[in-house]
């Protein structure tokens, strides 16, 4: 086995390739070679810095450490976006091809057998493949049904490259996304595709009053509410006898505004030309003051 070398690791997966007959695989594959020649050739990259080997519904392939990862970037968001549209402008629909698209860096020895092809071996291209498989790439392309390619990108190349924010590479359109793997958790950063912009922060749930803390400002404690005054009893008068109002006979017990304790004679009615009447006898029986 060769020394193990820094390598750029692309790898692409054309989705539900299975699901098509063996005449339409053979056109996408086609298809999928001719658009990556055209965005490595766009991105700079020369034969002689890359190797590829063929997975059947996709590709790996590998390029040298001086292959700058920022114009590969660049072109994978752009010249293989482009050509992804332009082929599925004119394919039929059993032949459109969409990408699930991983850019990955790190050791990757080569250890070829007489009589095969490949021997590419390394545990950043196994942790590389597993990002390529993860669900949540899977899902990520499943949800934009308008768009032709899903990107994620390795922490390496998160760190080196993309949160740095070299031109044509906005960071801010990279959303991370844990993978479970079999030895741990393996971060990722997927693209959040064209035309979007920078994710927006979700909105804090409004808290129920209940659960509102008792504080206001920080570190002084709320003003407690003050308890909802009952409202006053109904004032009640009572009449002994058969006193007139105005004219009108009140006969028995009845019931008026309260307040106060009232002594003495009770003044009610009169009017322009008419004597007051009065009554005696009458005590107001509900305390406080008067009505």
């Amino acid at each position: 086995m060769r020394e193990p070398v820094n390598r750029t690791i692309l790898l692409l997966d054309i989705e539900r390739f299975s699901r098509r007959d063996d005449v339409v695989q053979a056109v996408l594959r086609r298809r999928l070679n001719a658009i990556v020649d055209q965005t490595l050739e766009a991105a700079g990259v020369e034969p002689s810095q890359q190797y590829r080997e063929d997975r059947g519904d996709g590709l790996i392939v590998l390029l040298s450490g001086d292959v700058a990862k920022t114009a590969l970037l660049r072109a994978l968001l752009t010249t293989a976006t482009d050509l992804l549209h332009e082929h599925n402008l004119l394919a039929s629909e059993s032949a459109q091809m969409r990408l699930r698209t991983v850019l990955a860096a790190g050791e990757v020895a080569h250890d070829p057998h007489a009589g095969t092809t490949g021997g590419i071996v390394g545990h950043d291209l196994n942790q590389a493949c597993r990002l390529l498989d993860a669900d949540v790439l899977r899902a990520a392309l499943a949800a934009r049904p308008d768009e032709h390619a899903v990107l994620a990108v390795s922490a390496p190349v998160y760190e080196g490259i993309v949160r740095h924010g070299h031109r044509g590479v906005r960071p801010e359109l990279f959303a991370r996304a844990d993978v479970t793997v079999k030895d741990g958790v393996l971060p990722a950063w997927i693209h959040r595709g064209a035309g979007t912009g920078p994710a927006e922060a979700t909105p804090a749930p409004t808290p129920a009053p209940e659960a509102v803390a008792a504080t206001d400002p920080p570190g002084r404690p709320a003003p407690t509410a003050a308890p909802a005054s009952a409202p006053a009893p109904a004032s009640v008068f009572h009449f002994h006898g058969s006193p007139v109002i105005n004219g009108s006979l009140v006969a028995g017990d009845q019931h008026g505004v309260s307040g106060g304790h009232v002594t003495g004679d009770v003044v009610l009615g009169g009017g322009a030309g008419r004597p007051d009447r009065r009554v005696s006898d009458g005590t107001g029986g509900a305390e406080g003051s008067p009505a």
